[in-house]
């Protein structure tokens, strides 16, 4: 199994690949190296426009994700429907500058035409390369790590809405949502403490999460709220 920004390989199609979010780039996967093949037209060079999905960020960035070998289950805290426009520009190095050879007004971040949702937990089943479940999420990204246990509950946050997520990891239905000060993009950590299960959770907006925010305020604007970004760890107790 593995990951090229936005599509999904299993053992069960080693001579092909599914893509987990809406995607233009790649043509094919080499079934012996697994190197993708990129369509020219996708790839922004000097001076030349090129319009790709999904963005820079891609499907997923680095929340990781989580795997449950009880239920062959791996679920992915996904991107959808975001693409962007690059052209780049010829460029000198300063010192202690950013030499990324584009300017910022030359990259243009978009919303796909008749777009439902961005963020979405998804469930793909890893024996038979099928998505199984997925909840969307329509005015939000997602940018939570995902907690898997041995219980069968999924946790996780990564939305504007600045819920921790108890899901049921069968189905994908939300079990219990607690709104913290802020939006969590920590990583959810189990513990036992003198025969008692805990879930912690550090909740705090910023970085890629709230880069995106503002780019989505851009695309479509005032239709994602803003998220303080607090910063504070939140320990539940399980029954």
């Amino acid at each position: 199994m593995g990951f090229i920004n936005c599509v999904i390989v299993t053992p069960a199609e080693a001579q092909g690949w599914k893509p987990f979010v809406k995607q233009n780039v790649f043509l094919r996967l080499d079934p012996e190296t697994g190197r993708p093949d990129v369509d020219p037209a996708r790839q922004p060079g000097t001076g030349k426009k090129a319009e790709f999905c999904p963005s820079l960020w891609g499907g997923k960035d680095w929340p990781p994700p989580a795997y449950s070998p009880k239920a062959h289950l791996l679920y992915i805290p996904a991107n959808e429907n975001l693409c962007q426009a690059l052209s780049g520009d010829p460029v000198t190095y300063t010192p202690g500058q950013r030499f990324t050879g584009i300017a910022p007004a030359n990259s243009i971040f978009s919303i796909a035409p008749g777009a439902d949702h961005i963020g979405e937990l998804q469930a793909w089943n890893l024996d038979t390369g099928q998505k199984v479940w997925s909840h969307p999420f329509a005015n939000s990204p997602l940018w939570g790590p995902v907690l898997a246990t041995a219980g069968g509950v999924l946790f996780m946050g990564g939305t504007n809405h600045r819920y921790f997520r108890a899901f049921d990891a069968s189905n994908g239905k939300i079990l219990l949502e607690f709104r913290t000060g802020s939006g969590v993009n920590g990583v959810p950590v189990s513990f036992q403490l003198d025969g008692k299960q805990y879930i912690a959770v550090q909740s705090g907006w910023g970085v890629d999460a709230a880069r995106m925010q503002a780019r989505l305020n851009v695309a479509r604007p005032w239709e994602f709220p803003d998220v303080p970004q607090g910063g504070a760890v939140w320990v539940f107790a399980l029954d």
